[in-house]
């Protein structure tokens, strides 16, 4: 069978094939020369008493052996270039990737150790010859503001500039809007026309710097009913179907959000100008208007064509004052930016109801949400505050709160409605899939939290999203939290992007699609077009055949390109986290365990820097692990590390180049009786006192 083959740094490696539920594993005797990223054809191997078992249900992953290499994943790598004993070597950013590659003498382009470099590979390696590049570019040293987020960016072959045709196109398009002619019809809009909604209180709400705003909100009462409104950028009127701009953005398919910018689907002149609902500024948008009622229940809704003018641009730490202290200065703010003087008391107590009852039907639904079984990871993210400079000065856990939950119940319940729609309809389609977790992975977390006394009902082929959910509620405040939350996550399905709706696992719905961010995700583009060709009536057979061809090659373009994103933005982070703690090694924090394995530790700060005590710098005896149990226990002294406990360490290390962070403890139980602050960070006479976070 054919997979894609992943090395690690012990030499064995592991094969993702198609329809299996379960990766392969290839003993490092049998990787047959395989490298990173290749697609490779393997056989299984009579493992388990003679027995081929390609699920590995007896516990144990089935044995492959790579026989052939059928194409290279990796043409080329970034790495850290270094001289070792007069050899020139360069150290591939990529952690998997387990070997330095040899440079010759003429291919070093003269660089010198430090410098961050691209490799084009020459020479792949087989047993104990090393593979062998040549250098193509040099980045610059590795201590030069940016040249770390550059490297992620070339190591992971991101975007940089929109081709010439694209931007030429952009730079077409009207800044403002002109000719528009609204409809006052709003049960029958006039083909061509839209329905004019700039009487409405609409609003967006986002996070400070955000300069791309592709949705907003309204919300009416109609007796004991409500009335939302979530209002989505028309970027399809101005990105049409097969132009420059819509080939490069189906190529770029996502906007990355890397920690110290952004790369975009789309030129700023249209993600920032003409298509961003600027508060002020008339916006051609397509509205899901819908009508629920007081438990939830949706009653009506229609999607239509509008035109809108936002209110204000507000924020999500500036609804929260509202919401919770009857703070009015950012609405305040933002109409005075717009020019308003005059009503302007009256304008913000408008702004100001409209969000009052907003926030009512957000917890309706939330609620609603919660009785369905909608599954709710409450892991913390990180979130790094940079200099000028693009060097890391503080790093906080994101703060979720209510505002952001209001705007996200709100977006489901758009994309839920507009799935549900087109699905009825029975036309070609984008859906956003979440299968069931797979049968071998549901098995191993069954066995896995049975030994902490916790259990899921139901079949391995059959579970309820609902069964997640209430072990995630049991297990909130408990010491096995984190890890078993973690070790639930993994043994979930990834979302992808499908043709076919077979419902959104994770969320406990039976449609779902992404129609919220048009701006900077193409899926989301691509069913807006479906969706106006039907308001036009224009969605002929033909129509429908087209896009029948054309969707699954979209979905498997967004599919991989937001799993491309998801990497480079995570690696983007640790390497700001680990840049971070080089500059407070010897610095004294307080963590507790996240997760404990055979080789050492891991321990969480509440800033959300994670870092391994390795189990080999725990000296004062010999630590064995317990597997079932997750506990470390010294042979001699019964001293006992597990998960959930609270422990001192200091910061003993940090890799900038495998973005890693080293810890040491600080002493015997020294954490057991001090209390931790928000930071971490001991604050007894003698240690530095972390700096705030800047908000």
């Amino acid at each position: 069978m054919e997979g894609v083959f992943t090395s690690t740094t012990k030499g064995f490696g592991f094969v993702t094939a198609e329809g299996l539920p379960q990766d392969l594993y290839v003993p490092a005797e049998f990787t047959g020369g395989a490298f990173y990223g290749d697609k490779v054809l393997v056989k299984l191997l009579p493992t388990f008493s003679g027995n081929i078992i390609p699920a590995g249900r007896d516990g144990r992953r089935q044995e492959a052996e790579v026989v052939r290499i059928l194409e290279r994943g990796i043409k080329s790598l970034t790495g850290t270039f270094s001289r070792v004993n007069h050899q020139a070597l360069v150290t591939p950013d990529n952690h998997k990737i387990s070997r330095q590659i040899l440079i010759r003498p003429e291919d070093t382009m003269r660089a010198v150790n430090g410098h961050k470099v691209v490799v084009e590979m020459t020479d792949y390696g087989f047993g104990k010859r090393p593979p062998e590049g040549k250098i193509v570019e040099i980045l610059g040293h590795m201590d030069d503001p940016g040249v770390d987020i550059l490297s992620i960016i070339r190591a992971y072959n991101l975007p940089g500039e929109f081709p010439e045709e694209a931007m030429e196109e952009a730079r077409r398009l009207p800044q403002e809007l002109t000719g528009v002619l609204p409809s006052r019809n709003e049960d029958d809009p006039a083909p061509g026309r839209r329905e004019d909604l700039r009487g409405q209180i609409v609003v967006t709400i986002d996070g400070p710097d955000t300069k791309d705003i592709d949705d907003a909100i309204s919300v009416e009462k109609d007796g004991d009913n409500y009335i939302l409104g979530v209002h989505i950028a028309d970027v399809s009127e101005y990105v049409r179907e097969n132009s420059a701009l819509d080939q490069e953005a189906l190529r770029r398919a996502t906007s990355i959000y890397l920690v110290d910018r952004v790369i975009p689907m789309l030129p700023h002149e249209l993600s920032n100008g003409i298509c961003s609902l600027n508060p002020g500024e008339d916006r051609l948008a397509l509205s899901c208007i819908m009508t629920i009622d007081h438990e939830g229940k949706l009653l009506d809704s229609r999607i239509t064509e509008s035109l809108i003018r936002s209110r204000a641009k507000l924020s999500y730490p500036g609804v929260m004052k509202l919401l919770e202290d009857g703070d009015t200065a950012e609405i305040t703010q933002q109409l005075g930016q717009q020019g308003i003087r005059r009503g302007m008391i009256t304008r913000t107590r408008e702004i100001v109801r409209m969000l009052r009852r907003a926030k009512r039907l957000a917890s309706v639904l939330h609620k609603q949400r919660r009785a369905r079984g909608s599954i709710d990871f409450d892991f913390a993210e990180s979130e790094v505050h940079l200099d000028e400079k693009g060097r890391p000065v503080d790093i906080a856990a994101h703060e979720r709160n209510a505002a952001t939950e209001m705007i996200e119940d709100f977006m489901l319940m758009a994309n839920e409605t507009v799935a549900s729609t087109f699905y009825w309809l029975d036309v070609p389609f984008v859906y956003r899939t979440h299968e069931k977790p797979p049968e071998e992975k549901l098995r191993q977390l069954r066995m896995f939290i049975r030994g902490y006394g916790y259990s899921l009902k139901g079949s391995a082929s059959d579970i309820h999203p609902r069964e997640i959910s209430r072990l995630l509620s049991k297990l909130s405040g408990t010491k096995e939290e984190a890890m078993i939350s973690r070790m639930t996550l993994r043994s979930m399905s990834r979302a992808e992007y499908t043709t076919t709706c077979s419902g959104h696992f994770g969320l406990a719905l039976s449609y779902y699609c992404h129609f919220t961010s048009p701006i900077r995700r193409y899926p989301d583009l691509q069913i807006h077009r479906i969706i106006k060709e039907y308001l036009h009536g224009k969605l002929s057979d033909k129509r429908r055949s087209h896009y029948a061809q054309l969707l699954p090659d979209v979905c498997r373009q967004s599919s991989l390109r937001e799993r491309l994103a998801d990497e480079a933005e995570r690696e983007s982070i640790k390497q700001k986290i680990a840049e971070y703690m080089k500059e407070h090694l010897g610095e004294e924090f307080e963590g507790v365990i996240s997760s404990v394995t055979g080789w050492g530790l891991y321990v969480e700060l509440p800033n959300t820097v994670e870092g391994l005590v390795p189990v080999s710098s725990l000296r004062d005896d010999y630590y064995i692990f317990n597997p079932e149990q997750y506990i470390l226990t010294g042979e001699h002294t019964h001293r006992t590390f597990e998960l959930g406990q609270k422990v001192s360490v200091i910061a003993s290390g940090a890799d900038i180049i495998m973005r890693t962070v080293d810890f040491r403890l600080a002493g015997k139980d020294e954490s057991r009786d001090k209390a931790p602050r928000k930071d971490g960070r001991k604050s007894e006479h003698g240690r530095r006192k972390h700096k705030a976070g800047r908000k």
